[in-house]
């Protein structure tokens, strides 16, 4: 072996060391610094064509058992926010008939925020049935983050939103869904016009825990 490369050895494993604890801290940096931005705080401009490919492209890298591809993302464009605007107001009138035209309105008015908006589709029947529906959401909730994630990195602000009309016929039918998908969120992404302070996190005591030994049964 190079004489050379044998000194440098040390130096280049030490570098390596130095560039991935940098590599893990500017991730965690990432991690920490995601928080959701409501969309009416999320203005123009938001993510030009080639943000967006990189956004949908982060989602294809989310844990998927099997290969099953068991959720899709549906974009909404300027041109078809009025339509969703009424289908919003539809769905409001098949859960309350008596629903007044102020809230109508404001149901409409929820379809025109944020320059990016996804609706979030995921696919309970597709492939192998031994994939329940639990593994299909959780690998779209993944992907989910995984754009979350990258739009944060682009200066982003971002939020999922959710809401009765995801259930409604109005929008099923609006956005094609067939009889084994289901629409989880609305996905939205932009620039933010005013950030909170950052929510409390909770820390890892709160949701970790360790498995005891197991109890010794009793003859």
């Amino acid at each position: 072996m190079n004489t050379v490369l044998l000194t440098r050895m040390p130096q280049l494993v030490g570098e390596a060391e130095t560039v991935e604890r940098e590599c893990a801290r500017a991730a965690a940096d990432l991690i920490h610094a995601r928080q959701t931005v409501l969309p009416k705080r999320l203005l123009a401009p938001g993510p030009d064509a080639n943000q967006l490919q990189a956004l949908l492209g982060a989602a294809a890298a989310a844990p998927d058992h099997g290969q099953l591809l068991p959720w899709r993302f549906v974009i909404v464009p300027r041109s078809e926010r009025a339509s969703l605007a009424e289908v919003f107001a539809q769905a409001l009138r098949e859960r309350d008939a008596s629903a007044t035209p102020e809230q109508l309105d404001q149901a409409r008015e929820k379809a025109h925020r944020a320059p990016l908006l996804l609706l979030v589709v995921v696919d309970g029947v597709r492939g192998d049935a031994a994939v329940d529906l639990a593994e299909r959401i959780l690998s779209a909730g993944c992907a989910v983050q995984n754009m979350l994630l990258m739009a944060t990195a682009m200066g982003y602000g971002s939020a999922l939103t959710s809401g009765k009309a995801l259930g409604s016929q109005a929008l099923r039918q609006r956005f094609h869904l067939h009889s084994g998908e289901q629409a989880l969120c609305f996905l939205s992404v932009g620039t933010v016009a005013a950030r909170r302070p950052a929510r409390t996190r909770p820390t890892v005591a709160d949701y970790c825990s360790t498995l005891g030994p197991a109890p010794i049964p009793t003859q």
